[in-house]
């Protein structure tokens, strides 16, 4: 909640009022006058805005104020539908009443952001556009399209030599942490045989095995890899792809028995760090690697650049621009501040959380 709440507001968790966790996980709420979102303020300026895919960041969506269009499953509003990520989702458009969704949800939500894309759900072509697609995918219970489960047979992945303790130098929350042990084919298998990836039946597909679980995880990566295709496709098709920014990001890391660890929240790269990936044809050089650490409040004043739009307020973020077009730039000095927070927002972040 904390990264999409940040995409929202430009701010880092600490700086975001009035937002707070409410009621049964995951519900939560927010003052849209004291914690506005910035895509209000590109529809005041002629832009059309649209969100289709997870919304977890208040029951409060935001349309008609924030989107001119929205499909979206939200996660805060149906606390019993929120375990929900591959199949029969509630689904609220515009802010009607949630309807029980069928079929794979990366693959609906791809769907309709197409159709939107295309000029479908009263997009209106001669406006500038801002599409916000989030997918569910690749998210605990990892649950591959039925398609993709006989994919990655052959391939195995290499053991990191820190998965076992003792980490000798490292802080005493990742030292003796001990999530993988080895197991009767020699491959670290989680202890206790406990993992956020089992599938919505509570099985595993191919084994508990790091292999195993690996491959899991990346059968389900091919439906958004499919989805990013087509929805790619589309603007190509419709003339809208040289002059649109595309922008691909993950809101957290997944260690794969880095430092011990399995899943998110530790302070390393396994654990935090994100893919990010930017494009647009004939503005940006292509096939460049950037070396440089950025967060994801440093992509709100990009998108305030690239439209030619004042910051409405003062955010902690950092215009990416310079970095964009230089990828190797060495006068780029601006450190990366992460902040862990948990739960908390804004003014509740008075305490120091133990790992």
């Amino acid at each position: 909640m904390g990264a999409r709440a940040t995409l929202l507001t430009g701010y880092q968790t600490y700086g975001i009022k009035s937002m707070r966790m409410e009621g049964n996980y995951p519900g939560s709420v927010y003052d849209s006058k004291k914690s506005p979102f910035w895509p209000a303020v590109f529809r005041k300026n002629g832009y059309q805005t649209a969100q289709v895919g997870k919304w977890h960041t208040g029951t409060d969506n935001g349309y008609g104020r924030d989107w001119d269009f929205q499909k979206v499953w939200n996660r805060p509003a149906f606390p019993e539908n929120s375990g929900n990520y591959f199949k029969e989702q509630l689904i609220q458009t515009n802010g009607e009443k949630a309807v029980m969704t069928q079929g794979y949800s990366t693959d609906n939500y791809t769907k309709w952001a197409e159709e939107y894309i295309r000029g479908g759900h009263g997009k209106k072509k001669d406006k500038p556009f801002y599409l916000w697609v989030c997918y569910g995918a690749v998210h605990g219970p990892f649950t591959p399209a039925t398609r993709h489960l006989e994919e990655y047979q052959e391939v195995k992945v290499k053991v990191p030599t820190d998965i076992y303790p003792p980490r000798i130098g490292k802080p005493k929350y990742s030292r003796e942490k001990e999530q993988w042990v080895r197991g009767e084919n020699g491959l670290p298998v989680l202890k206790n045989k406990r993992f956020s990836g089992r599938t919505v039946s509570g099985k595993f597909i191919h084994g508990i095995d790091l292999h195993s679980l690996e491959r899991q995880y990346h059968q389900g990566v091919l439906a958004i890899d499919e989805g990013v295709g087509k929805l790619i496709k589309a603007l190509k098709d419709t003339g809208q792809y040289e002059n649109t920014l595309i922008v691909f990001g993950a809101d957290q890391g997944i260690a794969w028995g880095q430092k011990g660890f399995q899943m998110k929240l530790a302070p390393y790269d396994g654990t935090i760090r994100g893919p990010l990936i930017v494009s647009m044809p004939q503005k940006l050089p292509s096939g460049k690697v950037c070396e440089k650490p950025v967060g994801g409040a440093d992509l709100v004043p990009t998108f305030f650049k690239a439209a030619k739009l004042e910051l409405p307020w003062k955010m902690h973020g950092r215009d990416l621009t310079p970095l964009l077009k230089n990828p190797e730039d060495k006068s780029w000095k601006s450190p990366l501040l992460l902040a862990h927070t948990g739960m908390s927002f804004g003014e509740d972040c008075d305490e120091v959380i133990d790992m």
